[in-house]
């Protein structure tokens, strides 16, 4: 039986949280006017540097829209405000990598699919100066997350699939953190940064050769090979 530890959420966590909630079940619509400041302290028996804190979190995440002298509100129903609370979910969860490499199994595989189908000329150039990049930080012994994330976003972008685009934009501060650490993790075994630049050249070399199913098996092989290594190194940590 594998027990968890149980994480007390912070105060303004739990106020995102309950906020979240009333927009995703519809009690509270785009153009609804929040409670004032003082409203929102007396209904949750807060301080108001937790509501503050709160109301910033929800403005960053596209939930809210602060307008002054006038009030916040609920921002109105666009793509952003669909994709809003995978933002606010990675926003407040903390140790996710292995989630997020579930998610990105399921995002990726398909992207690479379908940029290997519809790539023109100047997005497979981005993927090969990102590739370029990788290749000269790994010359220097450098971790290359930047130039990992920008050639994996070249392949979003690749696709002209706008929620796509948008969702890994969604994720992408997750991403780097992501991409740092699992990288710092990875790197301790000194075979790892090479055969991950190959995996990536490979990757690149299917999709500029429009070929739909190398390309989606490799970035599935790329994602479970990290995933994999990863989850050992995670184990360890928790012994």
């Amino acid at each position: 039986m594998i027990l968890k530890p149980i994480k007390t959420k912070k105060i303004y966590e739990q106020i995102v949280e309950q906020i979240g909630l009333l927009v995703a079940e519809g009690q509270l619509k785009p153009g609804d006017r929040l409670p004032s400041e003082r409203e929102l302290v007396e209904r949750f028996q807060v301080s108001r540097a937790s509501i503050r804190e709160a109301i910033s979190a929800l403005e960053m995440m596209g939930l809210i829209e602060v307008r002054s002298g006038e009030g916040t509100y609920i921002r109105q129903v666009n793509i952003d405000s669909v994709i809003a609370p995978l933002a606010w979910m990675l926003f407040i969860e903390k140790d996710t990598d292995l989630e997020l490499y579930e998610v990105r199994k399921i995002l990726e595989v398909q992207a690479a699919g379908i940029a290997a189908e519809r790539a023109e000329e100047d997005e497979i150039r981005d993927m090969y100066d990102a590739l370029e990049v990788m290749r000269m930080d790994l010359e220097i012994d450098r971790l290359g997350e930047e130039a990992d994330f920008s050639f994996h976003f070249a392949i979003a972008r690749a696709t002209s699939n706008k929620i796509l685009i948008r969702l890994m934009n969604t994720i992408s501060d997750t991403m780097r953190k992501t991409l740092k650490s699992s990288r710092s993790k990875l790197y301790e075994d000194r075979t790892t940064p090479e055969r991950l630049y190959h995996e990536h050249r490979s990757l690149y070399e299917a999709i500029k050769n429009h070929n739909v199913l190398e390309a989606q098996q490799l970035m599935l092989d790329h994602l479970v090979g990290v995933e994999t290594q990863l989850a050992k190194y995670l184990l360890l940590e928790d012994k």
